[in-house]
């Protein structure tokens, strides 16, 4: 072999070498990407150990007193609604103020959300349930869920439901079932603290309602919290897929052309 034919030979094993590392390089740059896609909803979705399925929840959710003043959820097990009634889309949201992967989601999603319904494009539907106290036999989740009704009542739910999870406990101290700290909560909602929220709060005026919506979850076949469904679609199915804010835009403005065919 000449000399110009090895340093040709030696010239293309060094370029093959350089592109093997950036074929390698592009590869652990679009896994990369993939995960930081999939953790932005993976873990708020996804079933942690504390839920409970809904096989279980049917099982032991309460069924004693229903007899309340439901004007918050609408009567049963109706769903407290924020929005526009004449939104194109809606979007139901199932969760409980104590579950890890609710205060995920709405950390993550809580922007976007009040956004679309701000803008008209979308009304949510919010069902409020308490699983995690069926789980530890507390009381946090109801008497946060019977709060939250309150804050609806008094026409601040929107933005009680966010300091509440903003402020969520651990789930192994339950600082919900403190209703002294819901309290000090609301007065961080300007125009919440009045004695009728007090009084609703302190009575559990829709403690009723809390314990229908949550024995409606349990019969609904779905199996965690959060769930999320898009005009009856479910956004939730595959907790594994990638899921982001983003998405959720471009879905709703999907499911608003649909509509409006």
């Amino acid at each position: 072999m000449s000399h110009d034919d090895e340093q040709q030979t030696n010239a293309r094993r060094t370029g093959d070498r350089r592109n093997a590392r950036d074929r390698i390089r592009a590869d652990r740059e679009r896994q990369e990407a993939t995960r930081r896609r999939r953790r932005t909803l993976t873990a708020a979705l996804a079933v942690a150990g504390v839920l409970t399925v809904a096989g279980a929840l049917a099982a032991v959710v309460m069924s004693g007193d229903t007899e309340s003043d439901d004007s918050a959820g609408g009567g049963g097990a109706d769903p407290i609604t924020e929005g526009s009634q004449s939104a194109p889309v809606t979007l139901s949201v199932y969760e409980d103020f104590r579950c890890p992967g609710c205060a995920q989601f709405e950390q993550g999603f809580k922007k976007t959300v009040n956004e679309l319904r701000e803008a008209g494009k979308v009304k949510v539907d919010y069902h409020i349930v308490a699983i995690v106290d069926r789980k530890d036999n507390s009381t946090g989740s109801t008497n946060a869920a019977n709060a939250a009704a309150c804050a609806k009542d008094a026409g601040h739910f929107t933005a009680y439901h966010d300091e509440l999870f903003a402020n969520q406990p651990a789930e192994s101290e339950d600082r919900f079932a403190d209703k002294k700290h819901l309290l000090q909560l609301a007065s961080k909602v300007e125009g919440l603290d009045t004695p009728a929220f007090r009084d609703c709060v302190n009575g559990g005026t829709h403690d009723g309602w809390v314990a229908e919506s949550t024995k409606a979850f349990g019969s609904s076949g779905y199996d965690a919290t959060p769930t999320l469904l898009l005009d009856g679609e479910n956004l939730s199915a595959d907790r594994t897929a990638p899921f982001t804010p983003e998405i959720l835009v471009s879905k709703v403005e999907e499911a608003a052309k649909e509509a409006k065919k």
